[in-house]
């Protein structure tokens, strides 16, 4: 019984400290991140050229990466990613996925499915007032992308658009231009 009760006090103690510890670490903090105030999704459906992004692994080689949106009668949205491989005239790769706009969000939060039946998160937290440009991020801030119509933009405005993603938490180190040219 002794020894029962010894443990149950050694316990006791190591889950003090182990509280203690937590309660004093100073947490990261992040700051909320931002939403867009409201996505007018037939206007966002089209093409989006992947200007600058944290990438995902297989975007790391990607070149003239784009993502077109189309709006289904069912109320998701149809997302295909396209780049060439390896070079701006590597092999055209395409990935298909599909968004699903979550209610009250004001288009604005999307699941974007990738393979049944799991949902991966997925925000427009920025989007120009002339739907020009697009900055999607994610709650993890593991990833992000920033996009425009065109295949390039004035580098003041990329700078601006890398200035709203560093101030979302957002390493800015890990933001990588992606390359557009010839192919794509």
């Amino acid at each position: 019984m002794k020894r029962r009760q010894l443990a149950l006090a050694v316990a006791s103690g190591v889950a003090a400290v182990v509280l203690v510890a937590c309660a004093a670490s100073p947490e990261r903090q992040v700051p909320p991140l931002a939403l867009a105030g409201s996505v007018d999704l037939p206007r966002f459906m089209g093409d989006w050229y992947v200007i600058a992004a944290i990438p995902t692994a297989f975007e790391n080689d990607a070149h003239n990466p784009m993502e077109r949106y189309r709006l289904e009668p069912d109320g998701t949205v149809a997302t295909t990613f396209s780049f060439n491989k390896g070079a701006p005239d590597g092999p055209r790769s395409q990935y298909d996925s599909r968004g699903f706009v979550v209610a009250g969000s004001a288009n604005a939060i999307w699941e974007q499915q990738y393979v049944w039946p799991f949902r991966a998160d997925y925000r427009i937290s920025y989007v120009a007032d002339d739907y020009s440009a697009v900055i999607v991020t994610r709650l993890k801030r593991d990833y992000v992308w920033i996009m425009a119509r065109q295949r390039s933009i004035p580098e003041a405005e990329l700078r601006r658009l890398a200035d709203f993603v560093a101030a979302q938490g957002y390493d800015p180190n890990l933001l990588k231009r992606m390359p557009h040219g010839a192919g794509g």
